[in-house]
């Protein structure tokens, strides 16, 4: 597998550019091949350090292009040599988005060709990258969200790569089906809406305001289609975040302009709608996003986040099965709550988003799909990497008390909880999260040896 790398400099680093042909189909079964960028920072004075390469949340999200450095990079560069590996599929690593897709051939073709762009994949792309340039060493590698996925797969599968192990709100379920995920998320997602309107008077109104137009006016997103009050829901993402609840209510303060004295979504609301309701800019989140709660028990995950959400009537949308109401007027004048869903995806939404739509069948037979596990329970029972990671209690997306279970089944992990973050605890306090996990690695290395 061949390898080119360019160089350059940026004020004290080295940046090393690499991109490395791999196999589409690490198994074989296919010829074809692929391109997979990483981008290599080398501090001056860290030029014998260990790498420590990091695998991005998402799935679907390339790694990031820091400029200016900082945070937990920067304390990382004290360090290590960093990669930032784009995993297959996003970046620079063969990006992939419905004509892509499409252009595999008929349904099944484009469903198998997603199926090469799972965890799996991703971590036999990172090894062919380490064995290339430092041959049988192992490197560090710490996870952000699903990269703690990625981490917690790669200790199971190819744990002879692996130096030590950090992750930040990424450790999955390893025995549960996708379901039991989310009969946890949604009572977090409640909790969360509920703490947003209690902090920001008024805001109950308004979000009601606006999904009562959307029930009564055709309201149209920059990318086309109608904003219906279903969608509006699915801006509650951002209250996973720290900064989440702050910017529903920036989005929502004055989200209304009179046109010959009607009421209309002004411009500004409907771009930055827009922009958070898409997934054009990371189409494999929305395709493969329950895949990567598949394989840990027989079946497909089948849309788990839709069918959960049945078991919560609170969440039910006015006009459906599961709701008392049959518009969103009605519900309003009951004094029913409006509640924004988090990190759930659901069938519908394939097709009502243009990035996803020419695709929209195949995205079902991905979520019928029957994936092999990504998690060997024998090898995480006799692991002996040193491995640490942060597990947040209030953490929107990823249950801590799965987290705690799956620790509970990998020998030698250290969980660190704490109720100090929510789920972008890296981006707001890395430096503090990799400086305690590092310690604790380091101090399991040097009782090895």
């Amino acid at each position: 597998m061949a390898r080119e790398t360019d160089s350059y400099r940026i004020a004290s680093d080295t940046y090393l550019d690499h991109r490395m042909t791999v196999p589409l189909d690490h198994a074989g079964g296919l010829t074809e091949t692929i391109t997979v960028f990483a981008r290599e920072i080398v501090r001056d004075g860290q030029e014998k350090s260990p790498r420590l390469v990091f695998f991005q949340g998402g799935p679907g999200s390339p790694a990031p292009r820091p400029a200016p450095l900082g945070g937990w990079i920067e304390w990382a560069l004290g360090r290590y040599r960093v990669v930032l590996i784009d995993q297959r599929g996003t970046g620079a690593s063969h990006p992939i988005d419905a004509r892509v897709v499409k252009a595999r051939g008929d349904v099944q073709a484009q469903a198998d060709f997603l199926s090469y762009f799972r965890a799996d994949s991703i971590i036999a792309d990172a090894e062919a990258l380490r064995r290339d340039l430092q041959g049988d060493e192992p490197w560090h590698v710490l996870g952000q969200s699903y990269g703690g996925f990625v981490n917690t797969a790669y200790l199971s599968q190819a744990p002879e790569g692996l130096a030590s192990v950090m992750i930040t709100a990424g450790l999955p379920s390893v025995t549960k089906h996708a379901i039991e995920t989310y009969r946890l998320t949604w009572p977090s997602t409640e909790r969360r809406n509920g703490d947003m309107y209690d902090t920001f008077p008024g805001l109950r109104e308004r979000v009601w305001d606006v999904a009562v137009h959307l029930e009564n006016h055709d309201e149209r997103l920059v990318t086309g289609e109608r904003l219906t009050p279903a969608r509006l829901r699915m801006l509650g993402m951002v209250l996973g975040f720290s900064y989440g609840p702050q910017t529903l209510h920036f989005l929502f303060e004055d989200p209304f302009i009179r046109v010959n004295g009607e009421l209309a979504l002004n411009s500004r609301f409907l771009l930055q709608a827009s922009e958070r309701l898409s997934f054009a800019g990371n189409p494999i989140y929305g395709i493969l996003h329950e895949s990567i709660y598949a394989g840990t028990v027989p079946g497909g995950t089948r849309w788990a986040a839709h069918r959960a959400r049945d078991e919560f009537p609170q969440f039910a949308m006015p006009g459906s099965e599961q709701s008392p109401f049959s518009t969103e007027r009605e519900a309003r004048q009951a004094g029913a709550e409006f509640l924004f869903s988090g990190e759930h995806v659901f069938p519908w939404q394939m097709v009502e988003d243009p990035a996803l739509s020419p695709i929209a069948e195949a995205v079902n037979v991905v979520a019928e799909r029957e994936f092999d596990s990504l998690y060997d329970l024998d090898v995480l029972a006799a692991n002996r990497v040193p491995a640490s990671g942060w597990v947040y209690w209030d953490d929107m997306f990823v249950p801590a008390s799965l987290s705690l279970e799956t620790a509970d089944l990998i020998n030698g992990f250290t969980p660190i909880l704490t109720n100090d973050y929510h789920h972008d605890g890296l981006r707001v306090d890395g430096a503090r999260l990799l400086e305690r996990m590092h310690t604790l690695n380091h101090q399991k290395l040097s009782t090895a040896r």
